[in-house]
């Protein structure tokens, strides 16, 4: 029986990556195309076929407990070694595996991949472009995807003949049942290949940078998914790509903060504006806009603009821009200021003014709560 650990240098407990490296290592030193006569190109294959047992989790089990798929290639393509999915096969017939359905295509579908995207307030409110950047597996350019190194490809497997699968007849206190399973020594393909690619190893697919721009919509919000349908990673051998997920997340403004589709924002006024009334330039996004402040404008009251808030997703509707009044009581008055402000109590009859108690939540407090609550 081969001993394909000791073929690759590595211990039987090796993780799947220590593997590969052995295996990666030994082919770039004992490739026929690097290192030619026939004794380099009977290591190679050796290494070749370690390498294909051990890389699969199924084959190299199948191994541990004393299969040998090149060792022997039977009718059932194992020695007398069993794995559980043998005994399972015993009672429920391999059917589940996939008998009868013939060889399966290498080409797979990739897997979803999900990539965070930070962007400013004003492309959550207007939309844009937005550039991506991630790591995803992409098809192997040195074998274009099918795995075999460039002028080399596959061959009929030698345990099922090209099947994909093989049957065994296995005694139980049932009797004697035939089961029909995928056949280990190629995976259920059909064909192995004779040379894997350098690059992929066999997979058809490497791990690369990938660049996209990606037009965000107007109206996203933080935990937003964008969906783009084929462009998540391809599948192995150059199957299908997944999907590409974009998770948004905004970026705080300092100026505004969103609730919903309103934008709020807070002005602090000097008592005398408030009192008097003024109009006041606003830098929104939209560019500067007027805030009309009316005359006896009170702490906690709110000014609307109107359409000048976040667009919905949905819809080319925006909400309002809500401007919060902060009313600022001077602190330090001057001996005149003070006088001036003692007559002006005298005129209104303020000199001795009546207290008005209220709850919390319906003063101003409660009015400033309210409003970021969106209520």
């Amino acid at each position: 029986m081969n001993d394909y650990y000791a073929a690759l240098g590595v211990a039987r407990d090796a993780s799947p990556e220590e593997i590969k490296r052995a295996y990666r290592k030994l082919a770039r030193k004992l490739h026929p195309d690097v290192n030619p006569g026939p004794e380099a190109a009977d290591e190679f294959k050796k290494i070749s076929q370690a390498y294909e047992v051990l890389s699969d989790p199924e084959k190299r089990q199948a191994f541990d407990m004393g299969a040998d798929p090149y060792a022997q290639a039977g009718a059932a393509g194992f020695g007398q070694g069993f794995s559980f999915s043998d005994i399972m096969d015993a009672f429920f017939g391999g059917q589940a595996a996939g008998g009868g359905r013939g060889p399966r295509s290498r080409q797979q579908r990739g897997q979803d991949a999900l990539v965070p995207l930070e962007i400013d307030l004003a492309t959550a409110v207007f939309g844009g472009n937005a550039d991506l950047v991630f790591d995803t597996a992409v098809i192997c350019p040195t074998c274009s995807g099918d795995g075999a190194r460039p002028g080399t490809g596959t061959r009929t497997c030698d345990v099922c003949q090209g099947a994909g699968q093989v049957q065994q007849i296995q005694k139980s206190f049932l009797g004697q049942v035939m089961t029909t399973r995928p056949c280990t020594n190629c995976r259920g393909f059909g064909e192995v290949i004779t040379d894997p690619c350098f690059e992929c190893s066999g997979d058809g697919r490497v791990r690369n940078r990938r660049t996209m721009t990606l037009k965000v919509p107007a109206g996203v919000d933080s935990g937003t998914r964008i969906q783009l349908s084929g462009e998540g990673e391809v599948g192995p051998s150059g199957g299908p790509s997944g999907d590409l997920y974009v998770e948004v997340r905004v970026r705080k403004h300092a100026m505004f903060q969103r609730q919903g589709d309103d934008l709020h924002c807070s002005l602090e006024l000097p008592m005398t504006a408030a009192a008097l009334g003024t109009t006041l330039p606003l830098e929104t996004l939209d560019g500067t806009r007027d805030v009309d402040i009316k005359p006896g404008t009170q702490a906690g009251d709110t000014i609307t603009l109107k359409g000048l808030g976040v667009t919905h997703l949905r819809s080319a509707v925006r909400g309002d821009l809500l401007v919060h009044a902060n009313v600022r009581t001077p602190t330090k008055l001057g001996p005149q200021q003070e006088e001036l402000m003692r007559q002006l109590a005298k005129e209104r009859g303020e000199e001795r003014p009546e207290a008005k108690f209220q709850p919390v939540n319906h003063g101003l407090l409660g009015r400033l709560r309210d409003a970021f609550a969106g209520k």
